[in-house]
Parts: C-alpha cells; structure tokens; sequence
C-alpha cells in the first residue's frame, strides 16, 4: 500500500476512533452521578441507552450501508455523531442525556457498519487484511487513549467534556472523508429494496437480548422482567428468520449460518471478546485492591492490554497472507488463554510489571483473533455485502464484551460473597473472586482451541 492509501485507512480511522474513545465516558461517571443527583445504580442507563441502539442497528446500517453505498453511510454517521457529542455535552437534564446518548448510539452504528466496508473497498482483495489489520489498530488506540484523555479532561472541564472533545474528531473526520476519501468503485447489482420489518424484528431482538444480559444479575429478585426480556428476544429472532426466509432480499441471507464453521467463528469471536473483556472490568478492580499505584500508572498498566491489540492487529494482516487463518485464529486464542491464566495465577503474586505482561500477551491475542475473524467473515459474504460483513463483526464484538461486563462480574461477586459468608477476610476473598474471573476468562479460549483441533483440516476452508 502507497502513502496515499494509508492515509486513507487512517482517515476513515479517525471517524471510527471515537467509537473506542468512549471509554472516557466511564471516568465522568462520579461525575455525572453528582451533577443529577443519581443514585449510583442510575449510571447504568447512560451505558444501556448507547450500546443497545448501537448493536440493535448494525445490521440494519450494514445492510443500508450496502444499498446506499459505504462512504454516504460512513459520512452521515460521523455528521451525526458530532451532533450527538454537542447534544450530549449541553444537556442540563438526565432525561435529555439519555436521549442524547440514544443519538450517539445511531451514529456510532453507522460508523461501524460501514468503516470496515468502506476501508476494504478501497483496496484490491490481495490487500484486504493488511487494511483490517490496521483498521482493528484503531480500537486499541482508541481504548488505550479514551481513559488517559478522560483523566485529564474531566477534573478541569467537567463530565460534560467526554463528549466534547469528541466532537470535532467527528466534524474532522466528515471533513477528510469528503475530500480525500473517494467513493469506492461501484459494483453491478440489481435493484435494490429494503426489509423494513425485517430491520424492525431484528433491532428490537438484539435490544431485548442485551437487555437480558443487564438483567441476569437481578433474576432473583425481578425474575418476571428477565423472563419477559427473554422471551422478547426469542419472538423476535423467530419473527425475524421467518420474515428473511419470505424477502427476496433479507437484511442478511441466513444460508450463511448454515456453514458450521461460519457459526463456530463468529461464536468464537463473542467468546474471546467476553474473555478479553476482563481486563477492562476485573482489571481496575485487582490494581486498586492491590497496588499502590496512582490513578495515572493504573490507566497506563490497563492500556496494556490495548497496546497488544496496536501492536498484533497490523502485524496479523501482514501474516494473513503467509499464515492460514485458522492458525492465526488458534495463536490469537492461546494469546487471550496464556495472558488471562497469568494474571489468574500471579494476581497478588508476582511484581506489578509481570501483570502488565499478562494484559498485552492478552491484547495481542485480542488483535490477532479479531483480524483473522474479520478477514474470514468479509471473505465469506460477497462484495456487495460488505456493509453487512463488517456490521457482523461489530455486533459479535458487542456481544461478547457486553455478555462478558455480565457473566465474567457474576462469576466474580459469587465467588467472592461465597468466600466471604465462610468467614475468609474481606481482601482474601476478593482476590479469590478476581482469580475466578479471570480464570474462567481463561478457560474460554481453551474450550475453543480445543474445539477447533478438534475439527481438524482447515476448518474455515
């Protein structure tokens, strides 16, 4: 790839940055819960009302993104999310913020749908991980960068500015894609309708599966809530497979799930994003507990973890054509396994710095996995689909982490509860409760190694 070519990928980058950039979000919650006068619980809606409207939407912005065409979808979205950012940063009222986020969340669900598509459309197919490879990059600068710029931000300006400096990144963008990104080569295609109840049935599904996930922890006490959640989401996917089987062109052709080994990978990739999530939700809590860094240092070890994922996402797009994906699919997941089970067994045991290698041994399986996923499914689904290959990367994405902030702190806060009505100090068994979390953050990608070697062959074929 030529200067120009880079910077075009950095440019459709710096559209997507400010999707991981809202990391910074999370340092505003004291914040935030001072300036309405929550109760700390209510912080929660400010998380639910964006990436419920984002995931619920990719598909659906993915498969617009394939009608309309990738660049107008990618330009809107990052238009719309400068707007939301301004949105967001004036609101005097909870209600209104929640609102506001709900915007951010559309914009941000077609920035994602479409980056991916936009980025390998540019390119010819030999270069196509090479340019995923550097497009995953982004994530993990944005994750690196969103807590350490929310840091210095939020004391002198207010929680109001981790969405300010947002957006002129986004107004930029705009600028940069309009001018120096061309229209990717169109394609021949026949007419074009869209499934309006389709994206419907399907958007409300998602909603309500995530929605679930938020509402697992209170089953014992709100089981009707959970049970109606569920049975939401189950209404809506059988709504939403019967309506694609009747359109002669659905949001997403089902066939492809058919394959097996399509299923097995996109599943793998909810799996080791739930795994890799441990790091930002377990990680915060084992370096408060149990070392005496300042807040700096803690959000420099964290980004440990994302510098992994900078340094292995480029370098699996540049070995995507020497190396088989299945094998870059296996190093990637033994990665995630080796720096979860580090940090499982040295927690509270080894030097600070030995952790810090855990997280980017992590970081880097994370960026090798997701670029040999994203290679996989974008080969998988025809050109025209594009649109609708990236939007499914982003939506096994969401899944896993917003599956793992559930599954992973349950498993913590059981253990931990459980070792603390035996009797055993309160430090004691916190630590055995993060051991618990990040060992079943390990044992996931084992399980899934231990699947894939049990298929044999070159399973994603």
């Amino acid at each position: 790839m030529n200067t120009t070519a880079l910077a075009r990928v950095f440019i459709v980058g710096l559209g997507t940055l400010v999707v991981p950039l809202d990391s910074s979000v999370n340092v505003g919650f004291p914040a935030i819960v001072a300036a309405f006068t929550l109760a700390v619980p209510d912080i929660q809606w400010v998380v639910i009302a964006y990436v419920l409207t984002q995931t619920s939407l990719l598909l659906v912005f993915g498969r617009v993104a394939d009608m309309l065409g990738y660049r107008r979808v990618f330009l809107v979205g990052c238009a719309w999310s400068a707007v939301a950012f301004v949105l967001c940063g004036l609101t005097t009222g909870y209600g209104f913020l929640l609102f506001a986020r709900v915007m951010q969340g559309v914009g941000a669900g077609m920035v994602l749908s479409s980056g991916p598509a936009l980025v390998t459309a540019l390119f010819p197919e030999a270069a196509r991980a090479r340019v995923l490879g550097l497009y995953t990059m982004i994530f993990g600068i944005g994750a690196a960068l969103g807590l350490l710029i929310a840091g210095v931000l939020v004391a002198p300006f207010g929680w109001s500015a981790v969405f300010w400096y947002r957006a002129p990144i986004s107004a930029l963008a705009f600028i940069l894609v309009w001018v120096f990104v061309p229209p990717p080569p169109a394609l021949p295609r026949e007419a074009q309708t869209f499934d309006a109840l389709g994206a419907l049935l399907l958007a409300g599904a998602i909603a309500a599966t995530l929605f679930s996930f938020n509402r697992l922890p209170h089953a014992g006490t709100a089981p009707v809530a959970l049970i109606l959640c569920i049975s939401a989401a189950v209404a809506g996917f059988v709504g939403f497979v019967a309506q694609q089987r009747r359109v002669a062109q659905p949001i997403i052709h089902l066939g492809y799930f058919r394959n097996p080994d399509f299923c097995l990978i996109n599943g793998a990739h909810a799996l080791v994003q739930l795994a890799g999530f441990s790091i930002n939700l377990l990680g915060p809590f084992f370096l408060a507990q149990f070392t005496d860094l300042s807040v700096p240092m803690t959000g420099v070890v964290l980004a440990s973890s994302a510098c992994g994922i900078i340094l292995a996402a480029p370098a699996a797009g540049w070995l995507a054509g020497r190396l088989s994906a299945e094998r870059l699919v296996l190093i990637g997941m033994g990665c995630v396994a080796l720096g979860q089970a580090g940090v499982a067994l040295g927690a509270a045991r080894v030097p600070i710095y030995w952790i810090a290698l855990a997280f980017l041994v992590q970081g880097v399986g994370v960026g090798t996995f997701q670029t040999a996923y994203l290679d996989v499914v974008t080969a998988t689904l025809p050109r025209a689909e594009r649109g609708v290959a990236g939007a499914l990367g982003m939506l096994t994405r969401t899944f896993g982490t917003v599956s793992g902030a559930t599954l992973l702190f349950l498993a913590f806060s059981t253990v931990r509860d459980w070792h603390v009505a035996q009797g055993m100090a309160g430090q004691e068994a916190f630590l055995a409760g993060l051991r618990i979390g990040f060992g079943c953050a390990a044992a996931i990608p084992i399980l899934l190694i231990l699947v894939v070697l049990r298929r044999g062959g070159r399973w994603l074929g």
